[in-house]
C-alpha cells in the first residue's frame, strides 16, 4: 500500500482559495498512491483562532467540494485534513474529512480532545463525541486529530472497532516537535497498528510548525519522516504486518483495564 502525506505549508499571506487550489493540485499529482492525506485546518492555520470564524464553513461547502473532485480526478482515498465547520444548529467544529476514490464523502470526523486550555480551540469550536473508522480495502482507518494523540484512551478505542492504521493530521507547533515523534511511536506500539501522521509547515499566527511528517510501523519503526518545510512524504507498507505482529507478540490480548469483564 502507497501513502502520500502532504506536509503543506500554512504561511500568511496566501488566500484561503489560493491554497485550497494547491491542496488539490497536490492531491492530483498523488495519482498512483492508494491513500492521501492533508494537515489539521490548513485551509486557517491551527493557531489562527481568528480565522476560524471568519472562514467557517458547512461539511459540504468549498473544501468539500474541491477536494472530492481531487480525490475522484486522482483516484486515491483522501483524508483531506480538516476544515472549522460551521453546524448551522450548533456551534463551529474541528471536522475531519475522508473521501473515497469516487469522490464520495466516506466518513467525517469531529475532533474529540481541543487544543487551548480554555483559549483558543478550546473555546470556539465544539467537541466530537464519535470515534471514526473507515474501512479500506486494504486496512482500516481509525481517525484522530492533533491534540487527540495524546490520549491513548481514544487509540484503544479505535483499536477495539477494528482499526490497524492510525491517521493523524495536525498543526503541531516546532517547540514540540520531540513529543509529536515520540507520541507517534508510543501509539503505534501500545496499538500494534500504523501511525500516518501528516503535520503543517511553515508558520502562521506567529506558532513555526514542526513539520516533520512521518509513518511508524507496528512496532514503532520509523518507515519515513520528514523535514521542516513543505514536501510530500510517500511511503510503501505493508498493512498485513499488523496481523502478523499482533500474532507474534499478542499483548493486546493481555488487557485488563478497560477490557469488558466476561459475563457468566
Amino acid at each position: 500500500m502507497r501513502a502520500s502525506l502532504i506536509q503543506i505549508a500554512v504561511d500568511e499571506g496566501e488566500s484561503v482559495d489560493a491554497r485550497r487550489r494547491r491542496a488539490a493540485s497536490l492531491v492530483r499529482e498523488q495519482a498512483g498512491a492508494d491513500l492521501v492525506v492533508l494537515p489539521e485546518l490548513w485551509t486557517t492555520g491551527a493557531f489562527a483562532y481568528e480565522e476560524f470564524g471568519r472562514e467557517a464553513e458547512p461539511l459540504d461547502g468549498p473544501t468539500y467540494e474541491a477536494m472530492a473532485k481531487a480525490a475522484s480526478d486522482a483516484g486515491v482515498w483522501l483524508h483531506a485534513g480538516s476544515i472549522p465547520e460551521r453546524d448551522p444548529d450548533g456551534p463551529l467544529y474541528n471536522t475531519s474529512l475522508v473521501f473515497s476514490p469516487a469522490g464520495e464523502l466516506a466518513a467525517a470526523y469531529r475532533k474529540i480532545h481541543r487544543f487551548g486550555f480554555d483559549r483558543g480551540e478550546a473555546v470556539l469550536m465544539g467537541a466530537g463525541r464519535d470515534l471514526v473508522t473507515v474501512a479500506l480495502p486494504e486496512t482500516t482507518l481509525g481517525v484522530a486529530t492533533c491534540y487527540d494523540l495524546r490520549f491513548p484512551e481514544l487509540f484503544r478505542g479505535l483499536v477495539d472497532a477494528g482499526a490497524e492504521t492510525f491517521v493523524v493530521p495536525a498543526g503541531w507547533p516546532e517547540r514540540r516537535r520531540s513529543h509529536w515523534t515520540l507520541l507517534a511511536r508510543a501509539r503505534a506500539v501500545e496499538n500494534q497498528a500504523f501511525v500516518l501522521a501528516c503535520g503543517t509547515a511553515g508558520t502562521h499566527a506567529r506558532v513555526p510548525q514542526a513539520g516533520h511528517s512521518i509513518v511508524v510501523d507496528p512496532w514503532g519503526e520509523v518507515l519515513a519522516e520528514a523535514g521542516p518545510g513543505e514536501q510530500v512524504l510517500s511511503v510503501e507498507f505493508d498493512p498485513g504486518r499488523v496481523a502478523v505482529t499482533r500474532d507474534q507478540f499478542p499483548a493486546l490480548k493481555d488487557r485488563v483495564l478497560g477490557v469488558e469483564p466476561p459475563r457468566h
